[in-house]
């Protein structure tokens, strides 16, 4: 609201409209001129002055809704927009010279358009970019116009970089960061479905976890290969026919912690080889492990004998 006092001291010195919205857009020119003399001779944070500086604001919002319709078809909300171009209104207000002989909406339209089109720069991109990229996008989309009336085609990637004089790299990397500008749903139809049915969602791959379960299959192949038959035949009735270590103990003629400290010991030599780098590291291993199993076997050699 207004200052009651400042409201006076101005109505006094000036023939302010109550409603400075409903002036007619000469009437708002020529009221302009005269409350920015106005504003030149008032001292910054004074009550008239704010007064003064907000009826002005009041006075020229049409400018600011003539550029803001501009933008109408962006998706961020018109009232968004006014609200940024308000900002470069009061700015401009603040920058206005009327000695200068310029016309305020002359003035103030590049500033309000400049204001608007920085907020779209630097909040709404999808995702975050250098202002740098921001900038580079820009060029390159004028520079695309340019070159395809010119040539009468869509000018190649090569010739867009020596127009701007970059490099081919930094040109590729202006346009992949202009992906990150604008974000599209993955519930929109693929581009290959002309039903429409399919949208871009079901047409993502997803992780499959049975590869991780083939890939160790596939690592333990060899190592198994290396493992003597009656280890084979263990992990086959541990972990291929879930029996206990006491039910494996009676089939083969063992004790169960026999059959414990094999498991162990396969189980060891198997992660060995599986967590080995090289192949001649892997070679390295895989002999340990016959001896650690040779070791064992001739452990149990003994111990069936011995019962």
């Amino acid at each position: 609201m207004r200052p009651a006092a400042a409201t006076d001291i101005a109505h006094d010195a000036l023939d302010i409209p109550e409603n400075p919205l409903g002036v007619s857009t000469d009437d708002a020119r020529t009221l302009s001129a005269v409350l920015f003399r106005r504003l030149g001779s008032l001292k910054e944070g004074t009550p008239e002055y704010s007064y003064v500086r907000n009826t002005l604001v009041e006075l020229n919002l049409s400018l600011v809704k003539y550029a803001a319709h501009r933008f109408r078809h962006r998706s961020d909300p018109l009232e968004d927009i006014v609200q940024v171009g308000t900002v470069g209104l009061i700015k401009a207000i603040n920058r206005y010279d009327v000695e200068r002989g310029v016309e305020f909406a002359t003035f103030a339209l590049p500033t309000i358009t400049g204001e608007i089109r920085r907020f779209f720069r630097d909040s709404t991109w999808s995702v975050k970019v250098p202002r740098r990229l921001q900038e580079l996008r820009l060029d390159i989309a004028k520079a695309h116009d340019v070159l395809e009336q010119r040539l009468g085609r869509r000018p190649t990637e090569h010739e867009l970089a020596e127009h701007l004089g970059i490099s081919d790299e930094e040109l590729t990397e202006g346009l992949v960061a202009a992906n990150g500008y604008t974000a599209g749903s993955l519930e929109i139809p693929a581009d290959d479905d002309a039903e429409g049915k399919r949208s871009l969602k079901q047409s993502l791959g997803v992780e499959e976890e049975a590869y991780d379960l083939i890939e160790c299959l596939e690592t333990l192949k060899p190592l198994l290969a290396g493992l003597s038959d009656r280890d084979r035949v263990i992990l086959s009735l541990r972990f291929g026919g879930e029996l206990t270590q006491r039910e494996i103990g009676e089939r083969l003629g063992i004790s169960q912690m026999h059959v414990s400290r094999l498991l162990s010991q396969i189980m060891e030599t198997l992660r060995t080889g599986l967590l080995t780098d090289g192949d001649d590291e892997g070679d390295d291993e895989g002999d340990k492990g016959d001896e650690a199993t040779c070791g064992c076997g001739s452990e149990e050699g003994g111990g069936p004998s011995a019962g």
